[in-house]
């Protein structure tokens, strides 16, 4: 939504409307790069997560954003993604025996879990250093 008084733009996702972990909100949107068909190639790197992450912490002036904030925002977000690519691949499996419509929910499935499985060591690695101060 536009506000011409204040000059700025809201992004309002009704889809998803209801209360939930930033870090989970964050990592499903860049999990949502990947499309339809799960091209996690397309996944942003960490520039391109800190240039977003920045302008979450401080929309108004996103290079005053503290480094300290943006290390521990950029962990969060990058372990939820894991949850993210779990809750919809169980959200597939369920929609592949419930949902009337025409859509391969099975191959999401695997899609879905195949990359939780491909990042999860990398992300883990990534959490255990950040909270042991490394």
């Amino acid at each position: 939504m536009v506000n011409d008084e204040e000059g700025k733009l809201y992004f309002i996702d009704f889809e998803y409307g209801s209360y939930n972990y930033r870090g989970f909100d964050i990592g499903n949107h860049f999990n949502e790069y990947a499309g339809y068909d799960c091209d996690y190639n397309l996944y942003p790197n960490k520039d391109e997560q800190y240039h977003f992450l920045r302008h979450y912490l401080q929309p108004d002036k996103p290079d005053m954003a503290p480094v300290k904030d943006l290390d521990a925002l950029y962990v969060e977000t990058n372990t939820y993604m894991l949850a993210s690519h779990i809750f919809w691949a169980l959200w597939a499996l369920i929609q592949a025996k419930m949902s009337p419509l025409n859509f391969d929910y099975l191959e999401y499935f695997f899609l879905r879990y195949n990359e939780f499985k491909k990042q999860k060591h990398d992300c883990c690695l990534l959490a255990r250093s950040f909270l042991q101060g490394s």
